[in-house]
Order: C-alpha cells, then structure tokens, then sequence
C-alpha cells in the first residue's frame, strides 16, 4: 500500500527518501521531519533585508550573525529524521513591508500608501547580488535544497504575470520580456550555489483574477526556467488578494486537489520533476498522482499541521490514524486576523503549552463520559490512552453527535473524514460504549466513576413564530437528515453557517428555489475572512439562491412568510420552512449531571457553543489532566 508514494527520488545530486514534501508552513520543521516527511521546507528567509519581509519591516535574514544559529539548527532538526532540509527564498518586491520605499514591476501607490518604485537596471542588480549572498548562505549553512518562491503574487510573479506588469520597456510587454527578471534571479541562484546543489521552484499556474497569467505561458517560462533549476512545484492563487487568496488556501467549497489539472498538463511539457501543493488529503490520492504519472512527488501544508506524523502512518499502513484536515483554515492567520488562530483537528498547533505527547496516568481512574459527540469522543480517546478505564455514554444509537448530520452535506465531506477517524479510534481501543443510554445521577453513580465527564451538546433553538403551526416546519438538523421532507420552494431562517451551508446546497445542487432570512447584516457572520469570502464566491453561482439580510420573519401562515425588513413587508411562498437559528446549551440539564461526585467537569457545547476546533481542544485537553 501506498508503495509508489515511498519510492526514493534523486533531484540533481540529492536523493529523497520518499515523494512527499513538507510544505513550508509555520515553524514546526522538527515534528514534520520526525514525522516521515522526505523533504522539509524550513520556512523562508527574506532576501532583501528591509525591502522584501511580508511580516515586518525589521525582519532580519536568517542568516543575520544573530540569526545563523536559530537557521541552522532548522537544518539539525530536519537531518535528525533522515529528511532533507530546504528553505525558502523569498522576496515580497511590492507587496513587502519596508523601511521606505517598496521595489515592483511599475511605479504605484499602495492602498496603505506605502510608494512602490519601478526596478530600474541598478537596482534589480541590487536585488540580485541579495539573492546570490541568500542562495550562497544557505547552502554554507547546510541546507540541501533551495526553495524559489516565483508564485502567489510576490516579486519574481509580479514580473512574470500581466496582472502585476504594466511595464513598457524591455521587461514588460511579451512573455518574452516579463520573464527576464525572473530568469535572471534564477541564473544569479545556480551561479551561488553550483551546478551540483538542488534548486526547487514554486510557480502559481493560474492566479484566479482577471488578467492572469495564462499556464502555456507559465510552461514556457519553466522550460525556460529548466536550465537552471531541478524541480518545480504547481500550485495557484495569490496571496494579498484575499479574492484570490481562497484558491491558494482552498475551503471545503472547492474541489480537492485543484491544481493537479495544471501540475498534469505541466509534466507533460517540461523535463524536469514536477510537485503539486493543494489539498491533497489522503495518502491514498497521493499515491495514485505519482503512479498515475501525474506528478513526482506530493507536497502538503495544512495537513500537516492537522497531522505531522501523517507519512509516518501512512507507510505503517495506519491512514485510518490520520487527523483528517478539514479545510476549515482556522491555522490561518489571515483568516482569524489572529484572534485564534489554530487547527480544528490537532489541540497542539499553535498551542505551546499543549503536549502531543500523551504521557499515562500516575493513578488508574474510571472515567465515565456522558456524550460522544466530537468532544465525548477525543476526551474518550484520550483518556483510555492514558492509561485509564473509560466508559463512554450516548443516548442515541450511534456515535458522533452533530457530526453525523453535517457529515450527510455535499460540502462537508472532510467531516466525514473526521467523523470516520474518530470512530475508527474509538474502534481500535477498548473502550466501554453504550449507545442507547439515557443517563442521569442514578445509572452514573451505579457505574461509580471516579472521573465525570459532561460532554451532552447543546439543541436546536426552535423560536416561536407567530402561525407557524399553520404551514410546513422543520428544523435544520431535521432537514439535513430528511431530504425526502422537502419541497421545491424552501425558505430558511437563519443565515449562520448551517443556514447558509444548507441553502447553498439546496440551491446549487439540488436546483431548489431557496430564500435565505437573515436578522444581521451578513451570512455566516461568526466565519472566518477567508471562509466567508469563499462561501460568497460559491453563492453568486447559485441562481436559484435568495439572500434577505437585516431581514425578519414576523408570521407565518398557510405556506406564506411575511418578511420585515425596515419599514417594508413582503411575502414569500413556501413548501418548506427551515428554522437554522442556531444552538443553545440547556444549563439545567448539565447541573442535573452534577454532585454525583467532586471530579466532575462539563465541557464543549454544553458548556460554550462554539465549533469544532474548540470541541476537539477541550476533550483532548481536559481528558489529559484527569
């Protein structure tokens, strides 16, 4: 299983162990290599010290006096594991944050008023001479393989794509001419580090706005680009542009691994190795890529911040142990503007004080767990594999809570993903479940637990609406569940994300007339950036679709909603009405739970309705301090 996907690999004198790539996102370069990975991005290094940082003016190279170490202990960490250790060349040329000015293809001021000054032939060759000291150092520092950023928008795509390149002298104009910076960045690379030394490339085959580069020419130019580097990876989208910025980093609205339609089509045309980036979620779709021939080797980002030791799971034949990413890109700053930035599946990214190492139990305790949705289910695990008894309670007949209806939606199958590996966890440890069980004081003292885990959910909000028992109700959970119940014309009250996931698949797949009723001023308010921008993109193809926001719904009567926005009444038939208005915890329900004995705690929705990310966080967590 999966044998093509372990198969060494030589990139010019450097021999891979395997055909995956560590994708360079965030800094944890060590638990990725230790994880099985065959070749480790170690982040990036600025090229052009106060002219090329995304993060900050001050931003130093990494190898800076005071900066070599740090940067070569990323090589240390990686070598550890037997992987191989590139790093990032960047340079963000217009879009940098700088001391003064910014360099790019054409004069222009910048939305925040920065001035962007168009490279002249000196001061490309300033830039130049940075990027040779950059290849050179890395090389001396130990690094295997260089990593060349020419894609999502930063300065070498600047130049490359007519986007960004209004130019109209020798570097603008043609392919001809917008590709001579570039290739002399490149030139100026091979010449620092050698004939010998790797260099990798990644390039955007399309950048998703009006205008893009166009993928012959993107061909074209690695072709070009081939006497000078050894390998390239495909991937898409642009960084600044958030429009754009969606299909670099996709959402679980788009299809999985989007941009091997280009990284297919680009191995066809050039004659060096070609990587594809971009949702590529399961071993087994990996593995298929390179034995089909459509890539040599497979890079991973967000799903190896879900899950780090991924290869190493996949090659003991354990994909069925792989935190499944969902997608969701809440590791992504952008997105959370940082406010909290983390993954849904894995407790630990971005969470220092948090130990991926589960260490067990000094004292053996029975843990009984009331629950097994997402919460119930990660605290269950965690704790049988601390060591401890556990016994996992659900009333209902199977596991899962909430994820087993929002799994049954078209745009939610990395949910299903995680509702599957979760229950496969569940599976393979011997933990006590009892499905069917209603629990309370009594049959839970009867267990005598020395651990109490309240872990019930939270319900539907079902709010009265003056007539509705006049006209056909059901609630949002109820209609994921039973399609069958629904009719043609659909009005839904509520425009969350359960509200809007659901009518957008109403509408766009199954070609319902759907009305969207929304109290605020935008869907799916409590979404992240990117996710709202992405569930606004996939909306405008929905014909079908109606969106009423800062509207209310007054009445309903024989099939008609009367809506109320301002002033104004209108009237909307129906055949079914969808209440998708959200959850609440019942509070009472989790203090019955309570003085049954002192070790007692409630967690997840019942406590904070909040998502999945928190439910996972809180059942590993509090699971690990019993």
């Amino acid at each position: 299983m999966f044998e093509h996907l372990f198969k060494p690999i030589k990139i010019n004198q450097m021999i891979v162990k395997n055909r995956i790539v560590a994708a360079p996102v965030n800094d944890s370069f060590e638990e990725k290599a230790l994880g099985g990975a065959g070749l480790v991005i170690c982040g990036h290094t600025i090229v052009e010290p106060g002219r090329s940082s995304y993060k900050s003016r001050d931003e130093c190279t990494g190898f800076e006096k005071y900066e070599r170490q740090e940067t070569r202990r990323k090589v240390l960490k990686v070598h550890q594991a037997g992987a191989k250790a590139a790093i990032e060349i960047f340079h963000g040329g217009q879009e940098a944050r700088v001391v003064d000015y910014a360099k790019g293809p054409i004069d222009m001021i910048r939305e925040d008023g920065t001035i962007v000054k168009a490279m002249t032939r000196e001061m490309m060759d300033e830039t130049l001479h940075y990027y040779y000291e950059s290849a050179r150092n890395a090389k001396e520092i130990g690094f295997d393989c260089l990593f060349m950023h020419f894609g999502h928008g930063w300065l070498a795509a600047q130049f490359l794509s007519p986007y960004f390149n209004k130019r109209e002298d020798e570097y603008g104009g043609s392919l001809e001419n917008r590709m001579k910076f570039p290739l002399e960045i490149l030139k100026t690379v091979r010449e620092a580090v050698g004939p010998t030394f790797p260099i990798d490339m990644r390039i955007s085959a399309y950048e998703w706005v009006e205008g893009s580069i166009e993928l012959r020419d993107v061909i074209f130019f690695i072709q070009k680009a081939s006497q000078y580097i050894d390998m390239v990876q495909i991937s898409a989208g642009l960084d600044m542009n958030r429009e754009a910025n969606v299909h670099t980093h996709t959402t679980n609205f788009e299809e999985r691994m989007p941009n091997v339609k280009w990284a297919r089509k680009i191995k066809k045309n050039v004659a060096i190795p070609v990587s594809v980036v971009g949702a590529i979620l399961n071993p087994q779709d990996a593995d298929t890529l390179i034995k089909n021939g459509d890539v040599d080797l497979v890079a991973f980002g967000r799903s190896f911040l879900a899950d780090p030791y991924w290869p190493k799971k996949a090659l003991e034949q354990r994909p069925e142990d792989i935190r499944p990413c969902l997608r969701c890109l809440n590791c992504y700053h952008i997105s959370t503007d940082h406010w909290n930035v983390g993954c849904s599946v894995n407790p630990a990214y971005n969470n220092d004080f948090v130990s991926n190492e589960i260490m067990k139990a000094e004292n053996k305790k029975k843990v009984v767990i009331v629950g097994a949705g997402p919460v119930g289910m990660q605290a269950a695990i965690t704790a049988y594999d601390r060591g401890h008894d556990v016994i996992l309670l659900e009333k209902n007949n199977e596991l899962g809570g909430q994820l087993i209806p929002i799994s049954k939606e078209y745009y939610k199958t990395e949910i299903k993903d995680l509702l599957h590996h979760l229950k496969a966890q569940i599976q393979k440890r011997r933990i006590d479940v009892r499905l069917n069980f209603e629990a309370d004081k009594e049959n839970i003292k009867e267990l005598n637990p020395d651990a109490l885990i309240i872990a019930i959910g939270a319900k539907e909000v079902n709010i009265p609406i003056k007539g509705k028992e006049t006209s056909n109700v059901i609630m949002a959970l109820d209609a994921i569940n039973h399609p069958e119940k629904l009719g043609n014309n659909i009005v839904i009250l509520g425009g969350g994300t359960i509200g809007a996931e659901l009518g957008l698949e109403l509408s766009l797949v199954d070609k319902k007339n759907v009305t969207i009723v929304e109290l605020g001023n935008e869907i799916a308010a409590k979404g992240n950036l990117l996710y709202k921008i992405a569930l606004r993109q996939k909306m405008k193809q929905a014909d079908t679709l109606k969106i009423c926001l800062n509207t209310n719904c007054i009445e309903l009567k024989d099939n008609v909603a009367y809506l109320k926005k301002g002033k104004e009444i209108t009237e909307v038939s129906f055949d079914t009405f969808i209440m998708a208005v959200g959850l609440r915890n019942d509070i009472n329900e989790v203090e019955s739970l309570y003085n049954i004995i002192p070790n007692t705690v409630h967690i997840g929705d019942c406590s904070n309705v909040a998502n999945i990310m928190n439910a996972i966080f809180e059942g590993y967590n509090v699971a690990l301090h019993i």
